[in-house]
């Protein structure tokens, strides 16, 4: 019995060496045997949810089945589902149906001569075109990484985002903590400013033209910035980045003081209404050469009526224009704000859209949707219904190992992705995860044009939204 207990304990021993020094699985790294548990428990999750607790797809805010399609895109693995779908059609609320096409197109397979093993799909406009920008530009994909500040997310996450995004040629956008040492990892960005100007800031906090400009001078792979007039996770509420989170690194790329609280507050201090707004863009633009734009989730509606007069009027606008839906989460915010503030994107994109079609200048400007739209249905749905690109945040932190365990405001992600706590984070290879984001790029971008050739048409945004149904449960006629 002695030889069986020390020879059990010898493998433990083993196995907590290899999982320490491994660089493939983080949380094995971070909680060496016992993280076997979960990957054990993850396998015979199906059948336990089956019988004792949950479904596939009851789970928020991303279900069992949509984060297990992001871990086997990333990972190349199969991502297909065997015996039919286990959503209830009949009794479905919301539910989006694309309806194909019975002449649908082929998509080029290896050897054809039109065959893009990264499938790129660029967007259709160039951002920029409509004022001229000096530093206008096609991306190459309509699939990017939307706004998760080093802060909000440690140094290694934001250095696999930035790298994976290299590899799959799609842009990263820096979130509101300005541009850090590990934004730059050969992916183009976007700068993102918020009401705290982080990185183009005085000493009091309001904006500073010169240190912007030498932000863009010393960073050539900055193509674009978005002014941040309010987020989905909390819009119209400020953030704050408590004192002992600002380490020196934080302090250096954001232009303040380590240690202290660092605060953004609601509103902008540069601008106050729609024509002071665009004033502000288009300085910018002027001063720095790049295409200007905005980002908001969507509130009271005389803000978007203005901005469309204005540009139908004006002739000044943003180049490009993102909505965030209400479903957006990656900063922690008060519950109230994160249940009830702001309009879900659906219906938020739909309302804001419709103000600068109906005036007919909806080709001058860009749009980015944002909310949850990375999975290939979302995603097409948002460009059909006139999205040009789409932004994601979360399911870019699944790609590279968040397993949803919601503690991001904690500092203690057991991912490695939301902290900055070292032993933590140094489970999170950048490396490898950079990998992951970029197959789970690839691939969604791949399953997108597979369903767009599916309905008939050679590009998403060709697709309109008459090719989509909405479902929703009717109760049956008392008999």
């Amino acid at each position: 019995m002695t030889w069986i207990i020390v020879g059990l304990a010898g493998l433990i021993v083993l196995l907590v060496l290899y999982d320490i020094l491994q660089r493939k699985h983080a949380i094995l790294h971070n909680f060496p045997f016992l993280g076997h548990f979960r990957y054990w428990l993850e396998r015979v999750g199906p059948e336990l949810r089956q019988y004792i607790v949950t479904s596939n797809d009851e789970e928020r805010p991303f279900s069992r089945d949509q984060r297990r399609w992001v871990y086997a895109s990333s990972k190349k693995e199969n991502n297909y589902f065997g015996f039919g779908t286990d959503n209830d059609l009949n009794g479905a609320s919301n539910y989006l149906i694309l309806k194909q096409s019975n002449f649908p197109l082929t998509l080029p397979h290896p050897g054809d001569s039109d065959y893009e093993a990264e499938y790129p799909v660029s967007c259709s406009k160039v951002v920029g075109a409509y004022r001229d920008r000096k530093k206008k530009f096609r991306p190459q994909s309509i699939v990017n990484v939307s706004a998760m500040s080093f802060g909000a997310l440690g140094s290694r996450a934001i250095m696999a985002i930035n790298k994976g995004c290299a590899l799959a040629g799609a842009l990263h956008n820096t979130g509101e903590g300005g541009v850090s040492e590990h934004h730059l990892q050969g992916g183009d960005l976007i700068l993102q400013l918020g009401t705290g100007y982080f990185g183009a800031r005085n000493r009091d906090g309001s904006f500073c033209l010169e240190k912007l400009l030498a932000t863009c001078q010393e960073h050539s792979a900055i193509r674009a910035i978005e002014i941040k007039l309010s987020q989905g996770a909390k819009p119209g509420l400020g953030g704050l980045l408590p004192g002992k989170k600002v380490t020196q690194e934080i302090a250096h790329a954001r232009g303040i003081d380590p240690g202290f609280d660092c605060v953004s507050p609601p509103g902008h201090s540069a601008f106050g209404d729609v024509d002071s707004m665009l004033d502000f863009i288009e300085k910018l633009a002027a001063e720095t050469g790049l295409p200007v734009g905005i980002k908001s989730a969507v509130g009271e509606h005389g803000f978007w009526i203005d901005l469309a007069e204005q540009v139908e009027t004006s002739g000044r606008a943003p180049d490009f224009i993102t909505i965030d839906g209400g479903e957006g989460g990656t900063g922690a915010a008060p519950l109230a704000y994160a249940d009830h503030v702001s309009l879900p994107f659906r219906l938020g994109f739909s309302r804001v859209f419709s103000e600068f079609s109906s005036r007919g200048i909806d080709d001058k400007i860009v749009f980015i949707g944002s909310g949850r739209l990375g999975f290939p249905v979302e995603a097409l749905f948002a460009i059909a219904s006139g999205c040009d690109m789409i932004a994601l945040a979360r399911e870019a932190m699944l790609a590279i190992g968040c397993i949803q365990a919601q503690r991001c405001h904690t500092d203690f992600c057991p991912a490695g992705v939301a902290t900055h706590k070292r032993w933590l984070m140094a489970g999170l290879d950048p490396d490898l995860k950079s990998v992951r984001l970029a197959n789970y790029l690839i691939n969604l971008r791949y399953e997108m044009l597979k369903l767009t050739h599916s309905a008939g048409v050679s590009h998403p945004s060709r697709l309109v939204a008459e090719q989509f149904e909405t479902i929703n449960s009717v109760s049956e006629p008392a008999v």
